[in-house]
């Protein structure tokens, strides 16, 4: 039967997403509009909420283990400031935490963080200050060994100026990075994000001479008006600088 003249096709079919426009409301800043605004369309933020994650940011670990296969069955990982989760869910899958894949090595994923965090199947989580006096032995006594890979997606709060922040963010990201020193085995991978801007050289060149291979790369699901990117240095060298592997692949 023909359509009326005037009438939308509301199949679904052949239809492109709509656009979600927000109005500024009262009392509401011009810039969290456009944050939500942003948030209502972002297809990485509908795909999270279709699949289960607890945040977009679940795809960037993804896609970088994607690229670098480090989140392989049986490994230990420690996920830094690991609120709300989303990175967790991706390890608890991919290192086969919950012993789903049989024949399958199980992994560990621990996770800490100075707020509580909603307990996740197959993840262990604590309620911690990882910059605390003997933060790094409570973490291999928890793991029951060093870590195959430490990760963070942490982010200082906000000042409001964009300079501040990034040498707030490098600050954290170096911290983090000498924490991944004490608890990495041999071989162990260190990512996590930080900011591009000129201020992360000096850590590039710790990172570089501590580990085999380090690449700074920018994944697919971050947003392109970020700053952000992610630093992935695998083939930790261990405390003795011993440490030697081909990774076979090159710097970026």
């Amino acid at each position: 039967m023909a359509k009326k003249p005037g009438t939308k096709n509301t199949s679904g079919r052949g239809q492109r997403d709509l656009f979600v426009k927000v109005k500024t409301a009262r009392g509401r800043k011009t810039s969290s509009t456009r944050w939500l605004q942003r948030q209502l369309n972002d297809p990485y933020v509908k795909r999270a909420q279709a699949e289960g994650y607890r945040g977009r940011a679940a795809f960037k670990i993804l896609e970088l283990d994607d690229k670098y296969r480090f989140l392989v069955p049986g490994a230990r990982i420690v996920d830094l400031g690991c609120a709300p989760g989303g990175w967790m869910q991706v390890a608890v899958k991919r290192v086969n935490a919950l012993g789903e894949k049989q024949g399958k090595r199980i992994g560990t994923v621990l996770g800490v963080d100075l707020q509580e965090v909603e307990p996740l199947a197959g993840a262990e989580i604590h309620q911690l200050d990882f910059l605390s006096d003997d933060a790094d032995l409570l973490v291999k006594e928890w793991l029951g060994g060093e870590a195959d890979v430490v990760m963070s997606d942490m982010a200082a709060a906000s000042s409001g100026h964009k300079q501040t922040d990034h040498l707030r963010i490098i600050a954290l990201c170096e911290a983090a990075a000498y924490f991944a020193f004490d608890v990495l085995a041999p071989g162990g991978t260190f990512v996590a994000k930080v900011l591009a801007g000129g201020a992360e050289g000096e850590l590039m060149k710790t990172l570089k001479k501590n580990f085999k291979s380090v690449a700074n790369i920018k994944p697919p699901s971050s947003r392109a008006d970020s700053s952000e990117k992610f630093v992935v240095a695998r083939g930790y060298k261990g405390r003795d600088g011993n440490y030697d592997a081909d990774l076979n692949d090159e710097e970026e």
